[in-house]
């Protein structure tokens, strides 16, 4: 594979069957289609889950993977140049994760903001390119890059420990607002899912299985300040989602069955809200329907 990354928003692809020699990023910048010269760099991170590597370590003491020092290493890091073994998920020197993209069509269609339909612009956020609303600042993240952000922080919050840095004050549990709006996803336009990061945040977030995760305005730095207050503590790296436990990645006839799923228990709890007010007392169904919310 041989990769090359977008200096704007660092989005990722695979040149290695790409004969022209430059091409258009999502965000509008021209990227060259460059063999990039190889750096022979320290191996500081672990290729498999891209946690910190003490000096000289054989395996990772976060995920348990082998190091790899040396032998074939003949994917380069389209952001340090560094070299990395074919299998690797992440540059053993920056750390960056590689995740490249298919190619822009031709003709590309930006999507729209699922709150107020204006067309979401490309950019990069911790070296992760997503695509945000110029109206009201929300944040599409395409597939799996939310688990890359994810991840970026809980490593960020690790470091910071580790250096003996200042922990942040005690995050205060947010109250879940009970006035909202689904969301439908700027990609297949499907009701998205709502879950609650880290299961006790109460930050909401709406997440499409088979497409990404929209996050409101402020969403981004509410999930930063929990994960830095310690909510997500005894995360592992490469576990995927770790403050949405959603196990793997759905396609959409899995999504649609979950989201009807869960559209019947709503349904289901009203009618029994419904019922209670009127007779004055709640039922055992919808005592289990409250419990399994």
């Amino acid at each position: 594979m041989r990769l090359v990354a977008c200096r704007a928003c660092h989005a990722q692809y695979d040149v290695t069957d790409v004969e022209a020699p430059s091409f258009e990023c999502r965000c509008g910048a021209t990227i060259r289609n460059e063999t990039q010269a190889a750096v022979e760099a320290h191996v500081q991170r672990c290729s498999s889950c891209g946690a910190l590597l003490p000096d000289d370590a054989a395996r990772c003491d976060y995920c348990h993977a082998e190091v790899v020092r040396g032998g074939a290493l003949p994917l380069i890091c389209p952001e340090c140049f560094a070299r990395n073994a074919d299998s690797a998920k992440f540059c053993g020197h920056c750390g960056v994760g590689f995740q490249p993209e298919p190619l822009p069509q031709e003709h590309e269609d930006a999507p729209s903001c699922p709150c107020c339909q204006e067309p979401l612009a490309v950019r990069g956020v911790g070296g992760v390119w997503v695509r945000e609303c110029p109206k009201c600042n929300g944040l599409w993240v395409p597939g799996d890059r939310f688990d890359a952000l994810i991840q970026r922080a809980v490593e960020a919050a690790r470091q910071r420990a580790a250096s003996g840095a200042a922990a942040s004050a005690p995050l205060r549990a947010r109250s879940v607002s009970t006035s909202f709006s689904y969301r439908n996803c700027p990609v297949c336009g499907e009701r998205m899912y709502r879950k609650n990061f880290g299961t006790r945040s109460g930050v909401i977030i709406d997440w499409c299985g088979p497409h990404g995760t929209w996050l409101d305005a402020d969403e981004l730095e509410q999930v930063a300040a929990f994960i830095q207050a310690g909510g997500l503590r005894g995360a592992e790296p490469g576990a995927g989602a770790p403050g949405l436990s959603q196990g793997g990645r759905m396609n959409v006839d899995q999504f649609k069955a979950m989201v009807v799923g869960d559209r019947m228990l709503e349904q289901e709890r009203e009618r029994e809200e419904r019922r209670s007010r009127s007779s004055g007392g709640a039922s055992l169904l919808g005592l289990l329907v409250d419990l399994l919310r």
